[in-house]
């Protein structure tokens, strides 16, 4: 008697250890009874009945990283191009993922390369660089909604690189390089416009306020040869400095007087509102009527 309590016991103690399962968190398990599909096993302690049920599946519900390798794509203006992309994905429901498909991670792979080519044959080639943000979009879309019925989520697609041919990443660098320098000499241009503008206006401001300094004076010639003198000798020193420059010497004297003249003239005469007419007997010769 006593060696068959011992026996049951042992029986029920055996039964017990092959009915338990632990899963742990972020997995799942599939429960098979007599070859069909029976309940899913969720995180931690979980009873099963040895012989008649069988774990056929234990896989990860967190996400994961599907890395595709680069694939020959042809852009709507004919040029060849090599594409990778990254997709994160996560199962969502296990059954579906294990009973709807034999490899899932080959069935998203196919579906991103398929949806790549035919996304980048839809754009032109300048375009898929701009618009990347916009592929990434369109891929997302098409792959959650083709891997729903095997019960995966696609939670993100990013296109990695895209290379162009050698040839033409040559001319995009040419092009980019005229741009640049074309850019530059507008800037230059307009850059050299202001301060063409700036520095005659300052000079008009400059021959102003001298001619309002210099109307009411007796000695403007005096003046006037302080400054040119001045002017001149910077003009003598820098030239002196540069080592290919050729030194012309001027009086300024001449330069002077004839300042001094128009100055004069023009504080003195009388201002008018028409022009008077030219004598004919003056310095200045008629116009011949043809």
């Amino acid at each position: 008697m006593p060696s068959i309590i011992g026996i049951l016991a042992l029986i029920i103690i055996g039964y017990t250890v092959g009915s338990v399962r632990i899963i742990n968190q972020g997995t799942e398990a599939l429960v098979e009874r007599l070859g069909r599909y029976h309940r899913k096993l969720k995180p931690g302690l979980n009873f099963i009945v040895p012989v008649l049920d069988y774990i056929v599946l234990r896989d990860s519900v967190r996400e994961q990283i599907l890395d595709v390798d680069k694939q020959a794509a042809i852009t709507k203006d004919n040029v060849f191009l090599d594409v990778d992309a990254v997709v994160y994905w996560r199962i969502l429901e296990l059954e579906l993922t294990y009973y709807a498909i034999e490899n899932v991670e080959q069935g998203i792979e196919e579906l991103v390369i398929t949806t790549l080519r035919s996304e980048i044959g839809k754009m032109e080639f300048e375009k898929t660089f701009s618009s990347r943000d916009e592929l990434n979009r369109a891929l997302l879309s098409q792959l959650d909604e083709a891997t729903e019925p095997w019960g995966v989520k696609v939670t993100r697609v990013e296109v990695q690189e895209i290379t162009p041919p050698d040839e033409v990443r040559r001319s995009m660098q040419l092009q980019q390089a005229a741009e640049l320098k074309s850019r530059a000499t507008v800037l230059e241009a307009q850059g050299e416009q202001e301060a063409a503008i700036k520095r005659a206006e300052a000079t008009v401001q400059s021959i102003q306020m001298l001619s309002g300094a210099l109307a009411n004076r007796g000695d403007t010639g005096d003046i006037l040869n302080y400054l040119l003198a001045q002017r001149y000798v910077e003009a003598n020193e820098k030239l002196g400095g540069s080592e290919n420059s050729k030194i012309v010497f001027m009086d300024p004297k001449f330069l002077s007087e004839g300042l001094v003249e128009l100055i004069q003239t023009d504080t003195t005469t009388p201002k008018s509102d028409t022009p008077k007419a030219s004598d004919s007997s003056g310095d200045f010769p008629s116009r011949q009527r043809r």
